[in-house]
């Protein structure tokens, strides 16, 4: 796998070839390889795509360098903008709802963009229609949408499903990753279903979520603490296409805090509450292809660890479970 070993002119260029690392406590027999997206300058997975798709849109001519970039955002995907506008020379502006993390909203404010927060009970629905009415009122403005934008998808496909190809000399038997937005597992697994058509794809999201129901499956709406996967609304994510997905895997809060402080424990990993999720189900998923359970084409299973746990040290991330905010 290629790593950065020359020196590059700007940070955009560190965006991208992140490692892959062993997840240890997987079965020997289907060992499970996370991409470490903290190793990114803005320190998560959303770099990707702020980076790609304001490139794209800058190309295409939806905004123009001196415009705006308008996103409703948890927060790592307007630090992944934040990180690119600035190189790029596009003002940037997010609208976020006020539950999320506040390391984040620092984040953004100190790359230069402007903050906007919506009440907590309109959820990402009210911050996606602030962001629409705010773009209404500029010029040059754009709301690049990461839920429905396919160039979402697009960043994946091009650029974090080659590099873990790449490494692992083409041999993924499954494909396992958190859904937020869905444009990260959608585009692995394009990708991964180029390579062999029976790769298996497992989309994970946090008890309480809804994305199981789009399959067919029973789903009861609740709250959960996860952060930056999950959906109360399946209908806003519209990159979601559940032919290329094989099965959705609900993993409960308790079980992602207890596998993110083990990460940290027993493997050095300091990864957040989405990727201890994705831990859980990709192990689960490892399990499963050894005992036959699962038919897949290699035995290996590739998941992403999308951001570092220090964004939600305030949030009580490593206390105990009654302490975590979520």
């Amino acid at each position: 796998m290629t790593t950065h070993r020359e020196p590059v002119d700007s940070v955009l260029e560190t965006v991208g070839e992140t490692p892959l690392v062993r997840v240890a406590a997987a079965p020997d027999e289907v060992p499970v390889y996370a991409k470490a997206e903290s190793f990114n300058p803005g320190a998560s997975v959303k770099d990707r795509i702020g980076k790609y798709m304001l490139e794209r849109m800058i190309e295409r001519g939806d905004v123009s360098p001196g415009g705006t970039v308008i996103e409703p955002t948890a927060g790592n995907t307007g630090i992944g903008f934040a990180v690119a506008a600035g190189q790029l020379g596009v003002d940037a502006v997010f609208v976020v709802p006020e539950r999320f993390s506040v390391e984040k909203q620092q984040l953004m404010d100190a790359l230069g963009a402007d903050v906007i927060n919506t009440p907590t009970e309109h959820g990402m629905d009210g911050a996606i229609e602030r962001a629409h009415e705010l773009a209404d009122e500029l010029d040059d403005a754009v709301v690049p949408q990461q839920f429905a934008n396919p160039l979402n998808v697009e960043a994946h496909y091009e650029t974090t499903a080659p590099e873990i190809y790449e490494a692992l000399d083409g041999e993924v038997g499954a494909v396992v990753a958190g859904c937020g937005t869905a444009g990260t597992l959608m585009g692995l697994a394009e990708y991964a279903r180029e390579q062999h058509p029976d790769t298996y794809v497992a989309a994970v999201e946090p008890e309480g979520s809804l994305y199981g129901t789009v399959l067919g499956e029973d789903g009861t709406e609740e709250e959960y603490k996860i952060e930056g996967i999950g959906t109360h609304d399946p209908t806003t994510n519209e990159l979601f296409d559940p032919d290329l997905v094989d099965a959705v895997v609900d993993v409960a809060d308790r079980a992602a805090q207890d596998e993110l402080k083990r990460l940290a424990r027993e493997e050095g990993q300091l990864v957040a509450s989405s990727a201890g999720a994705a831990s859980v189900a990709a192990r689960r998923v490892a399990r499963d292809i050894r005992d036959g359970e699962i038919d897949a084409p290699y035995d290996t299973v590739a998941t992403i660890f999308p951001d570092s746990s220090e964004r939600y040290l305030s949030k009580g991330i490593y206390r105990s479970f009654e302490e975590w905010e979520g």
